[in-house]
């Protein structure tokens, strides 16, 4: 199991799955899409729509697209 990044902080979080532990499955407040009070990510860093989180769970730490606000550009080619 990874630690915590240097960067998570409870003060930046984000609801999103987590694709390694997948622990809001049971959650029924989860279910019907509200915020949980237990199955939030800690958001590192984001770059456009491109959000790097760590669960809090598993630690597990990954890129999640958000397809939503500035999104990436690919390099002319």
């Amino acid at each position: 199991m990874l630690p915590l990044d240097p960067q998570a902080d409870i003060g930046r979080r984000a609801w999103v799955a987590c694709p390694n532990c997948d622990d809001r499955r049971t959650c029924t407040t989860c279910q019907e899409g509200r915020t949980c009070h237990g199955h939030w990510r800690y958001l590192l860093s984001h770059t456009g729509s491109l959000l790097h989180l760590q669960c809090p769970s598993c630690t597990h730490v990954w890129t999640h697209e958000t397809h939503f606000g500035a999104t990436r550009s690919d390099p002319p080619a």
